[in-house]
C-alpha cells in the first residue's frame, strides 16, 4: 500500500513539473493533457487518478513554474562575492535565461497567462512577485529609503528585458538589450533618483 501511494505522488509530481515546463515553454492554453502525459511517461486515462480538471493541474503547473527557480537563486546569492545583486542581475538577464524559458523564471513567461485565468493562479503570481520584491529590496539594502522604488524598478527591468529579448529572438538587437540592462542593474545606473 505504502509502495502505491508513493508512486502515485511520485507520478503526480512528474506530471506538475513536465506540465510547469511546457507552460513556460508554450503558454497555459498549448500543451493538453494527452500531450502532458506522454511527456511525463503515462497514459492519458491515468490524469484523472491525480486532477480533477485540466484546470486544477494548470493552477499546480503555474505554482510550481512560479518558485521552482527559488532554490538555484539562493544558492547563487550565497556564493556571490561581493555584490549579490550584481550576480543576481547576471544570472536573470542572461542569454542562458532567454533561451531556455522551459527552466526559466514563471514570472516572466506566464504573466499575459495567468492575468486572463486569474484564480490561484493569479494568486501564486503574486505572491512570487512580492517574494522577488522583498528579497530584491534586501539586495538593495532594506535600510535605503528608496529601496521599495528600486526593487519595483529592478524586477521590472529584468523582467521586461528578458521578455522582449526572447521576443526578439537569439541575435544582437536581443543580446544587446540584455547586456545594457545588465549593466545598469550591476552599476545602479537607473535606481538614483
Amino acid at each position: 500500500m505504502r509502495n502505491s501511494r508513493d508512486e502515485k505522488a511520485a507520478n503526480h509530481d512528474r506530471i506538475v513539473g513536465v506540465a510547469a515546463q511546457q507552460i513556460r515553454e508554450r503558454g497555459t492554453d498549448q500543451p493538453g493533457v494527452a500531450e502532458i502525459m506522454r511527456a511525463a511517461g503515462l497514459t492519458h486515462g491515468g490524469f484523472y487518478k491525480h486532477f480533477g480538471s485540466r484546470d486544477e493541474l494548470i493552477d499546480e503547473a503555474v505554482a510550481l513554474a512560479l518558485t521552482e527557480n527559488e532554490l538555484e537563486a539562493e544558492q547563487l546569492l550565497a556564493s556571490a562575492d561581493g555584490d549579490p545583486l550584481a550576480a543576481f542581475a547576471d544570472w536573470y538577464v542572461s542569454t542562458a535565461h532567454r533561451d531556455d524559458p522551459g527552466t526559466g523564471c514563471g514570472v516572466a513567461a506566464l504573466g499575459p497567462d495567468v492575468s486572463r485565468i486569474g484564480g490561484a493562479a493569479q494568486e501564486a503570481y503574486r505572491a512570487q512577485v512580492d517574494r522577488y520584491l522583498a528579497h530584491l529590496q534586501t539586495l538593495i539594502g532594506e535600510d535605503d529609503p528608496d529601496s521599495r522604488r528600486d526593487a519595483l524598478l529592478t524586477l521590472s527591468m529584468m523582467v521586461g528585458a528578458l521578455v522582449i529579448a526572447r521576443g526578439l529572438g537569439r541575435n544582437e538587437r536581443s543580446d544587446e538589450l540584455l547586456d545594457t540592462v545588465r549593466e545598469a542593474i550591476r552599476e545602479r545606473r537607473l535606481l538614483a533618483g
